[in-house]
């Protein structure tokens, strides 16, 4: 695995591969590699003839209060685990490779942004769509893959993609649990035993609501309010329960199509995302 660390070296990797009529892939990380990263690298490498993935802990999308300080970073772990994936560039810029001195450009993509995590996190998405935008240029690549854990990221970079039309294929990566459930997450690492114990009721409330919505409950505020409950009752301190529409990401308020079900809540310290897609009740076949 080739190990690339400056802009303009990974610049010309691109360049003589694109020349050479060879594909990429690319995944973008910020480190703290777990199972749920090693998969995108696999859909990638499927889909592409080189695969590259970069580390980069992304200053502009924590706000003045967040953990980017604390934020772990595991270069040489992460490093075996990419080369192991079969990874072949891992691309680790500085901050002052991607963000130079007199840097003042940003890219913000309006209405996606404005619920779900936007309203609680001021510029992370903007943070998120500059710094993707960015290494989309670096990288060159063909295909880019993303967790679907992120929901709203995801919406984000498929929308500013199309909207600055980058020639790129953008493909969700499933999200991937723990065998208990929980949605694997770099930030589960903050997690001590007790606190990972309450933090399954995340998953487990949003199963749940799924399954009431099978059975025939549509109305949002009803299933809502079972969510929350569920969270309450573990101790979390919920910040958001939403129901959207996959695409728009505007709120439902009923289960009539392909829902989003996302949740954000803290244990303890530690802010944990989820989401999970809800389908209508299927309608009895007349006999």
């Amino acid at each position: 695995m080739k190990i690339i660390r400056t802009v303009r070296a990974m610049q010309k990797w691109a360049l003589a591969q694109r020349q050479a009529g060879l594909t990429i892939g690319f995944v973008p990380t910020m480190g703290a590699l777990h199972e749920g990263h090693i998969s995108l690298t696999r859909i990638a490498r499927r889909r592409a003839d080189l695969v590259v993935a970069s580390i980069f802990v992304n200053p502009k999308q924590f706000g003045p209060r967040e953990d980017f300080s604390k934020y772990p970073r595991a270069e040489k772990q992460d490093a075996r685990m990419l080369k192991a994936a079969g990874v072949d560039v891992l691309f680790l810029p500085s901050v002052d490779e991607v963000y130079p001195g007199g840097h003042a450009t940003s890219v913000n993509v309006e209405g996606l942004t404005s619920g779900l995590c936007g309203p609680f996190r001021p510029s992370h998405f903007q943070g998120v769509a500059t710094v993707v935008a960015k290494l989309f240029n670096m990288v060159s690549p063909d295909v880019a893959v993303f967790g679907e854990k992120d929901f709203q990221q995801l919406a984000v970079i498929r929308r500013m993609t199309a909207d600055l039309n980058f020639p790129i294929r953008i493909v969700g990566g499933p999200t991937l649990r723990d065998a208990d459930g929980l949605a694997m997450s770099s930030r589960n690492r903050y997690l001590g035993a007790e606190e990972r114990h309450r933090a399954l009721a995340i998953p487990r409330a949003l199963f749940e609501a799924r399954e009431r919505a099978a059975a025939g409950v549509t109305d949002v505020p009803t299933l809502r309010d079972g969510v929350i409950q569920r969270l309450g009752q573990a101790g979390l301190k919920v910040q958001y329960v939403e129901f959207v529409d996959p695409e728009s990401l505007r709120p439902a308020d009923k289960v009539h199509g392909p829902t989003q079900l996302a949740a954000a809540a803290f244990c303890g310290d530690t802010r944990l995302i989820d989401n999970l897609r809800i389908d209508p009740p299927r309608r009895k076949k007349n006999r």
